[in-house]
């Protein structure tokens, strides 16, 4: 049961906090046009969540609003604690992910493949015929 209202709680305060990412005036988060919130994870009890953030523009630019995210966290907890009725928030740890500049690369080099594979069939349909 402790599992499944944690997973329900990390996805409400993953949404909470992609929402008010633009409600942060902090120059390290709103200059890094492409943040992204990842995922959550609350701890069993609900005292610690961590949450994972990443940029498109790299991982050095998601280190740097990770920054930003931490001085913030009084603000975003007090959000989160209105909006879900909470008497005690979780504890937010944020950490710095690459996941979306990881799949970026992916995409690219599933487009080259693609490309490859389509010259190649050209190639072989103009020998046959």
């Amino acid at each position: 049961m402790a599992s499944h209202k944690a997973g329900r709680m990390s996805e409400d305060i993953k949404r909470i906090i992609s929402g008010k990412i633009r409600d942060l005036k902090d120059p390290r988060i709103s200059k890094n046009g492409m943040l992204t919130v990842v995922r959550c994870d609350v701890a069993g009890d609900g005292s610690y969540c961590k949450v994972y953030i990443s940029s498109f523009e790299g991982y050095d630019k998601a280190r740097e609003a990770v920054k930003g995210f931490e001085s913030a966290s009084g603000f975003l907890k007090r959000e989160i604690s209105n909006v879900l009725g909470l008497r005690k928030c979780p504890e937010l740890k944020f950490i710095a992910d690459d996941s979306i500049e990881h799949s970026a690369q992916i995409s690219e080099k599933l487009k080259s493949i693609a490309e490859e594979l389509s010259e190649a069939q050209e190639e072989s349909g103009a020998d046959g015929e």
